[in-house]
């Protein structure tokens, strides 16, 4: 209480020099300076949420002054900060209505907003990324999407960031359930290689970073369409298109070549048995597949084996 006490003591003793008197013009960047000694001190004595209180005192005195990069610095330690206060509250198990976390999201939007206002939407789009990885490790896939998609937004100009981020958004989309807006995020994933993406010169073939990113969408949209079995009416044409190049009667490894050839057949098995409600050799080739895709992949796998065993709709 001591501590607190002198926090606030101290607070109002700077925000008093801010008051305008007659005659007299406020010192507005020596009151930044002090708050961010206090908000320093405050930080090096576990009070992470008094510490951010100074911040965005700090802020506001380097919005008075027009300084958009000392305000969006300020902001983003006070958003920090606020986000380390919540964490330890969670930790604890103590009883809150989470307001920490609802002060750390809007200094996060405010600070986006102000890199977006100085021309900068790299800096906005690395603390959308922030924000939402924070909201995902809380638990919050659903909260965590809308921030990822602001991220992919803000990344148009850069390709292979822009897939990044939207491959955030389908896994929180995995993770709420919705596989429906998860299929169609990679489906838009994939239109986006197709259009944007450095490719081998003469070929279609994209290279490097974007290859892996290809393989995961066919993979993942495979393993979604088998799950979500939608009737051949509600089937869209580029879903139909995708299932065709895994037909037995069709030669089309030459159409999938960024998939290793095994993964390739093992996946073609999967659509058969499927197809031939095989329910043993799907948990068969639930086995000889585990190693060779990634943890999110294998849950949909899984979730696909669930749904064969449980028709009604029980395994998802």
């Amino acid at each position: 209480m001591a501590a607190e006490g002198d926090f606030l003591l101290r607070y109002r003793t700077v925000s008093n020099k801010l008051k305008k008197r007659f005659l007299r013009k406020p010192n507005v960047a020596e009151a930044s300076e002090q708050f961010g000694q206090l908000a320093k001190e405050l930080k090096q004595q576990d009070c992470p949420q008094y510490a951010a209180f100074c911040n965005l005192a700090m802020a506001r005195c380097e919005q008075t002054l027009f300084n958009a990069p000392g305000e969006a610095l300020s902001l983003t330690e006070a958003a920090r900060l606020f986000m380390e206060a919540e964490r330890e509250t969670q930790q604890l198990r103590s009883p809150g209505f989470e307001e920490h976390l609802q002060a750390a999201v809007n200094c996060y939007s405010f600070t986006v907003k102000v890199y977006i206002e100085v021309n900068q939407p790299v800096m906005a789009a690395s603390l959308c990324l922030e924000l939402g990885n924070a909201l995902k490790e809380m638990n919050k896939p659903s909260e965590a999407a809308v921030y990822f998609q602001r991220a992919a937004e803000l990344q148009v100009q850069v390709p292979i960031e822009c897939l990044l981020s939207l491959g955030c958004v389908a896994t929180c989309k995995i993770l709420t359930r919705d596989f429906d807006a998860a299929l169609s995020i990679f489906t838009e994933m994939q239109f986006l290689i197709q259009e944007r993406a450095l490719q081998v010169p003469g070929t279609s073939t994209p290279v490097g970073s974007f290859l892996d990113v290809l393989a995961r969408c066919e993979i993942s949209r495979v393993l979604l369409l088998m799950l979500l079995q939608p009737p051949p009416q509600k089937l869209l044409p580029e879903h139909a298109q995708t299932l065709e190049k895994y037909d037995w009667e069709s030669d089309s490894h030459c159409q999938v070549n960024f998939l290793q050839e095994n993964v390739f057949l093992l996946l073609q098995s999967v659509v058969m048995a499927c197809q031939e409600k095989d329910i043993d050799s799907l948990k068969s080739l639930q086995t000889e597949l585990w190693p060779l895709l990634s943890p999110e992949q294998n849950q949909l796998l899984h979730l696909l084996v669930l749904e064969r065993v449980c028709p009604s709709g029980q395994g998802f």
